[in-house]
């Protein structure tokens, strides 16, 4: 498909930069113009340029990625449809019945900070009426934010895989074979826009298939609960940190303080998990007040646990469980014994308390900052053998 012709105005007008900018922009080829003759190829390509440049990258570095095709994925933007923010809270709470309040935490979970919030666009809009549609058919506020924040981690990873992998399978092939840049993202574009469609209908088709799947499962476990499965498959193992943390005492908290309360303590608990790991690790997985952790590092997770409940003197409390271990990997969770090791071992800690395994613990010895207090060998649910396990704390607090 040819490239649109488009005016020098037109381009500043997609790309957001004044006329004379990309006519300067044009003539030191940091983006490429024949003849004079603009395109929509080559204003998205000055766009991406733009954002780069407030990101602090010189004109002479953006040229020689531009010659060698490495913004030309820039084009596929023109794939999303677009539209300017001229919608407010308060015409969305108007209309659907939503408190201002309520609405600011969808916004929030769905990715739209409270200081970008003043002009939503029709999209932002459309998708708020769907909310205010599904609470009013009876689903549970808690249930509702929790299912919509599974939604965004879902669909936060699709999207990465789906750049990644035209990454990895097409943009870079292109690179490699000197395909010209504007000729790269026209390409480029072209199958973006063949592949794009087929993203909602598949995942809609998914999302019903899975649906099945695990109602079928969950009906089944609890008919098999008893069972042991033997059925030997060979799976990817790895060697994790499996961290698991809650809070103590939820449900009854829930029952004094009411849902809208508890949902705060929770937000508030799982955004500061959020804010606050190590840059190794990883958030698998929400479900309700438990948020399960994976992390290289044992010592560091250790650490930051340590810190982590120290930012929550009041009820209720957060707890730990800290074990490294085998474990099986399979699309984007980990399964296996010394998963549900991990999980027993949280189960047994006090409110306030980190409490580790002696593989952990191995990982933090002599660190002078950390003490370690051996509460001795436990038996935990369906381990037969008994565990060593330690506390974790402060060395500032070790007296207290």
């Amino acid at each position: 498909m040819a490239d649109e012709r488009i005016s020098l105005s037109e381009a500043a007008r997609r790309s957001g930069v004044p006329a004379s900018t990309l006519k300067r922009w044009a003539q030191e080829r940091v983006v490429p113009v024949r003849r004079g003759r603009w395109t929509a190829t080559a204003a998205a390509q000055a766009r991406v340029v733009a954002r780069m440049r407030e990101r602090g990258y010189s004109l002479e570095d953006l040229k020689s990625a531009g010659r060698e095709g490495r913004l030309a994925f820039g084009f596929t933007e023109e794939l999303f449809p677009g539209s300017e923010g001229k919608v407010s809270v308060a015409m969305i709470a108007e209309e659907t019945g939503m408190e201002p309040e309520l609405i600011e935490r969808i916004l929030v979970l769905l990715g739209t900070p409270k200081t970008h919030q003043r002009n939503l666009t029709a999209e932002d809009a459309a998708a708020l009426r769907h909310c205010a549609r599904v609470l009013a058919a009876g689903l549970p506020l808690v249930a509702f934010l929790q299912l919509v924040r599974v939604y965004v981690q879902s669909m936060r990873r699709i999207a990465d895989a789906e750049v990644r992998l035209f990454h990895l399978y097409v943009h870079e092939p292109l690179i490699r074979d000197a395909v010209p840049e504007l000729e790269m993202a026209v390409e480029m574009g072209d199958l973006a826009a063949d592949i794009l469609p087929l993203a909602a209908p598949l995942t809609e088709y998914l999302h019903s298939r899975y649906l099945r799947f695990f109602v079928e499962q969950d009906v089944v476990g609890h008919m098999e609960s008893e069972a042991v499965d033997t059925a030997e498959i060979e799976l990817g193992q790895v060697t994790i940190t499996l961290c698991f943390i809650d809070l103590t005492g939820f449900t009854r908290y829930t029952e004094e303080e009411g849902d809208i309360e508890a949902l705060d303590v929770v937000e508030n608990f799982v955004a500061t998990v959020e804010s606050t790991l190590p840059r190794e690790a990883t958030i698998v997985k929400t479900i309700g007040d438990e948020v399960m952790v994976v992390s290289p590092d044992a010592a560091s997770l250790t650490e930051w646990a340590v810190d982590f409940l120290g930012r929550f003197p009041q009820r209720p409390q957060p707890r730990v469980g800290i074990h490294c271990g085998e474990a099986v990997y399979r699309d984007g969770d980990y399964f296996g014994s010394q998963v549900n090791l991990a999980h027993r071992v949280v189960n047994r800690a006090l409110a306030g308390e980190v409490l580790v395994t002696d593989r952990v613990a191995e990982t933090i010895e002599g660190r002078a900052h950390l003490v370690l207090e051996p509460i001795g060998q436990v038996t935990l649910k369906g381990f037969p053998a008994p565990t060593d396990l330690f506390v974790v704390r402060a060395a500032q607090l070790s007296g207290s």
